[in-house]
């Protein structure tokens, strides 16, 4: 062996250490990516619901009102995911998620103080839907997916699970004030925690990894190409993957809204419910670390399959069951189900489109999930107020994740382009391998 080519050369020891750092960054990443998605919770439907009672008592707002604040709000909001992956690709990761948490922070403290009509209430709103639903999501799955590679499905299973992690604490922490201080003062703490504890990580520790993480990527012989926003979406796979994992959205936001409704409906207790959102809770970390295992192992089309005939099953049963056994299983089914979804939805579009547009992919698969979730509660509610239960769109639900189940087990992700590029020049005519 020539002194070149020894293990022991300085060339290697360079490069060896500068791997390791890269691996580093690329964690800490995922670490701050997983804080990102926990700072939109004020702009999240399961957050604003933590306040949805006492604000409508003091502001002295009709449920209709409210339910078409939401519903608009988060419609317009979901335009902020498309501009939001474009400025991710163009300015970087760090200043624009910092940035974000910033202009989140100022909208939560504002909102903390309105005392006005609708229509300011509407702005604040919006713009907690739009800064924090649609444009930090998209910052934060972007965070966690660059540079990633061919770690993408191990790196989104700890994302994933940090995130529910994050959130278990965070939704009883801000309860626990609602109920005991008001909902001004939580959302006035809240304010304060994004401008002075993730902000500051976040322009501290947040870097991107596009540079270190591209040499490492070549010396294993990883694609550093990616594809296109025009060409991921005339691909099949983005459509099958963006449709499969919206349904899965409209279906969770409206049952998330009405569950305790919904179980009610069926002969359960309000303690019923909360003892199925521990077991839902638990059974979903449990599928995000299985899912995370199995990425490495099977075809994302075929666990995303998988878990969608599953999904359909839970829904067609969820009116049916009749016992605390049968509600156990449900939750079981529901969160291992939610469980690989979350999982597959944040690990494919790097996986399958490359990193060089991922911020841009990801917002428009983020937008069409944001779309569904605005329309889910509208769509559970107005079943039940026409024909008298939630049961029928459940059953009409299930239909389509059955059939978007099938389609995304025969699905082929989109091959990588043979070129290498830059994020600003991409070969228009790699797709040809993907449609």
């Amino acid at each position: 062996m020539s002194l070149s080519q020894s293990p022991s050369t300085p060339d290697t020891a360079a490069y060896a250490s500068s791997a390791a750092i890269t691996n580093r960054i690329l964690w800490e990443n995922v670490v701050l990516a997983a804080l990102l998605m926990l700072a939109t919770l004020p702009g999240r439907t399961q957050g604003l619901g933590l306040i949805t009672e006492p604000l409508l008592a003091d502001l002295k707002i009709d449920r209709i009102a409210y339910a078409n604040i939401n519903l608009w709000a988060t419609l317009i909001g979901a335009a902020a995911c498309l501009p939001m992956g474009w400025v991710l690709d163009r300015f970087g990761l760090r200043w624009s998620s910092g940035v974000l948490v910033l202009a989140l922070a100022l909208v939560v403290w504002q909102m903390s103080g309105h005392t006005g009509g609708v229509m300011m209430l509407f702005l604040w709103v919006l713009l907690s839907r739009a800064v924090g639903q649609s444009a930090l999501s998209v910052a934060s799955i972007t965070a966690a997916g660059k540079g990633t590679g061919k770690n993408m499905g191990l790196a989104m299973g700890v994302f994933s699970v940090l995130m529910i992690v994050f959130f278990c604490v965070a939704f009883p922490a801000v309860g626990s004030v609602v109920v005991n201080q008001g909902w001004r003062s939580a959302w006035q703490y809240i304010a304060l925690g994004l401008a002075l504890g993730i902000a500051p990580l976040v322009l501290l520790f947040l870097r991107e990894p596009k540079a270190s993480a591209h040499k490492a990527a070549a010396t294993s012989g990883e694609s550093l190409t990616g594809y296109t926003l025009p060409e991921a979406l005339r691909s099949r796979a983005f459509w099958v993957f963006g449709g499969t994992t919206s349904i899965f959205n409209l279906a969770i936001s409206g049952l998330g809204l009405f569950n305790e409704a919904v179980l009610a409906e069926v002969g359960f207790t309000a303690e019923d419910y909360h003892q199925f959102l521990v077991v839902m809770t638990i059974f979903t970390l449990v599928g995000q670390g299985l899912c995370a295992w199995l990425t490495l192992r099977r075809p994302m089309p075929v666990l995303l399959g998988c878990a969608m005939f599953i999904y359909a099953v839970a829904l067609g049963a969820l009116p049916h069951i009749q016992t605390h056994t049968h509600l156990w299983i449900l939750g079981g089914m529901l969160g291992i189900t939610t469980g690989f979804i979350t999982v597959i939805f944040f690990a494919v579009w790097g996986q399958a489109y490359g990193r060089a547009h991922l911020g841009r992919i990801q917002g428009a698969a983020q937008m069409l999930t944001v779309l569904a979730s605005a329309v889910g509660p509208e769509l559970f509610e107005r079943t039940r107020h026409s024909l008298g239960t939630y049961a029928p769109v459940l059953h009409v639900i299930a239909v389509p994740v059955v059939l978007l189940g099938i389609v995304a087990w025969r699905t082929k992700l989109p091959s990588p382009p043979s070129a290498t590029v830059t994020p600003d020049s991409v070969d228009e005519g790699t797709l040809s391998k993907a449609v």
